[in-house]
């Protein structure tokens, strides 16, 4: 018998084997005792547990393009992985599965290169290489293909086929040969004239008769006899007509080549000794010598013709279908966000739609002001007394200065989900020298009053980046594969660099995934 005990704290049930016969039932901390069955043993049904109907999603990796020129026709380019999505966990994608290049990088791999969630072209992988210590890939940006236009009503009326009208498809026709019996009946007379052994004449017309014949097909004629005659022909005696049955005279045959210094009568002489020396005989003709070659010529013959081979002269650049150009971070580097995925998905859009437009530039202000108070440069009303003028006794409202300018900023408002509000991110530093500059990032959503409510804050200079990065904004993406987008922000330090991911949900940022495999950088919800 066995027992069954019950945990109440964990909600599960568990089974064990009792020898003394019954079931001993565990609930909390009341012990039952049933009465002993004398019941043969028997083995229990372990049961079987069924997976969620729900399909793992699909692999799926998220990246960034990097390129300098144009959008579309850069002039150095480089792909760098970011995040890997495997059975819902999110691995970094710069090291999940190299062998040795990482999965998200394996040859062959295109990427659906996204702004604001909208296709803008396609990126395939074609060699991979590392940069101080990452992985990175090389490729070639084409464009989206275009999709098939629905043809109109009148292209559908005008290219419809009539029945009646002819075809450009070919069509199979059964071949008619001269043999065949016409569609008339009338086979056996047209064989009778082919085997009466008419002269070619009669059989061209008996053949010409046929209405199924073919008139393009081409015909094999008797070659006339230059020295035969109707009247040699009637004077044959039977035996030579009995002959002429068994071979034809006009059938074409082979005649043994006469040599030089031959007479036609000595030809004709020894054409009946078995020693004929005009005879056709068979010879084996001799096999060609090879030959004689290097052992350097037949190693291609021998060996594998893709092996590598040691060649004189200068490299071709090992053989990279596209050869790395983009170094470092050049001040005109651009990004984008590039996704590869297996399914098919729909497009999603991330950019908010403001009822009012006013809205927006509202709180693009309540962001500015607040920028610059945390960067410090925001100014002050002077503390002076309030002067009067003598002629009008009025007191004379104070100068308020300009407000200092932004430098490099960008602002940016997301719907990153069906039917959710508008998330707000500004970034932007000081003007001067790199180690003098000071950088704000802000993550933020208006309130139920309409002001905006700061969820991250991230400030640091230039001296500092090492300890606390600056954040840049790549864009939103969808990492996650469920529809709801996440801030993909860069990480830049002052010799090193990573990428998170920020997912804006009930009134927080939080950080959903950090590559590199640490905790570069902190932030601020003050």
């Amino acid at each position: 018998m066995v027992a069954i005990k019950f945990d109440y704290s964990r909600g599960e049930r568990r089974m064990s084997p009792n020898r003394a016969g019954g079931f001993i039932v565990f609930a909390g901390s009341a012990v039952l005792f049933a009465a002993s069955l004398v019941t043969p043993a028997c083995a229990q049904y372990p049961g079987q547990v069924t997976k969620n109907a729900k399909e793992n999603p699909e692999l799926r990796a998220v990246s960034v393009l990097e390129w300098t020129g144009e959008a579309g026709k850069p002039k150095t380019c480089r792909l760098v992985p970011v995040v890997v999505l495997d059975e819902g966990q999110l691995q970094d994608g710069g090291i999940y599965l190299a062998r040795p290049q990482p999965l998200a990088l394996a040859g062959e791999v295109e990427y659906e290169l996204q702004q604001d969630g909208k296709p803008i072209g396609l990126f395939d992988i074609k060699n991979t290489g590392q940069e101080q210590g990452a992985w990175v890939g090389y490729g070639t940006w084409n464009p989206m293909p275009a999709a098939r236009s629905k043809p109109s009503a009148r292209e559908l009326a005008s290219t419809r086929i009539d029945d009646d009208a002819q075809s450009d498809e070919p069509v199979l026709h059964r071949k008619h040969h001269a043999d065949d019996a016409p569609a008339g009946g009338k086979g056996s007379d047209s064989g009778s004239a082919r085997g009466s052994g008419g002269d070619s004449g009669s059989s061209g017309q008996a053949q010409g008769s046929d209405p199924n014949a073919d008139p393009d097909r081409p015909t094999l004629h008797k070659k006339a006899s230059s020295g035969s005659t109707s009247d040699a022909s009637a004077t044959t005696t039977p035996a030579d007509s009995s002959t002429s049955d068994a071979s034809d005279p006009d059938r074409p045959t082979l005649h043994k080549k006469t040599s030089s210094g031959s007479s036609g009568s000595e030809s004709s002489s020894t054409s009946s000794s078995p020693d004929d020396p005009d005879r056709l005989v068979l010879k084996k003709a001799r096999k060609k010598q090879p030959e004689d070659v290097g052992n350097v010529d037949s190693l291609p013959d021998a060996g594998d013709p893709d092996r590598p081979r040691l060649k004189r002269g200068k490299s071709s650049g090992g053989n990279l279908d596209v050869v790395p150009s983009l170094m470092g971070l050049p001040p005109d580097l651009q990004q984008a966000v590039a996704v590869s995925d297996a399914k098919t998905r729909t497009e999603h859009v991330w950019d908010y739609a403001w009822a009012n437009p006013d809205d927006e530039a509202a709180m693009k202000l309540a962001l500015e002001d607040i920028a610059r108070n945390a960067l410090g440069v925001n100014p002050t009303t002077p503390k002076t007394a309030p002067r009067r003028t003598a002629a009008t006794h009025k007191i004379a409202k104070p100068v308020q200065s300009e407000p200092a300018p932004l430098a490099n900023e960008r602002f940016r408002v997301f719907e990153l989900a069906y039917g959710s509000g508008a998330t707000l991110v500004l970034t932007a530093h000081t003007d001067g020298p790199l180690d003098q500059q000071k950088f704000v990032t802000l993550i933020a959503q208006p309130d139920l009053y309409g002001n905006v409510l700061v969820l991250l804050k991230s400030v640091t200079d230039g001296s500092h980046l090492d300890e606390t990065p600056r954040m840049r904004l790549v864009d939103a993406v969808d990492a996650m594969a469920d529809n709801r987008g996440e801030l993909l922000f860069e990480l830049r330090g002052a010799t090193q660099r990573q990428f998170a991911l920020y997912r804006v949900l009930r009134g927080q940022a939080e950080k959903l995934f950090v590559s590199g495999g640490g905790e570069f950088g902190t932030e601020s919800k003050d």
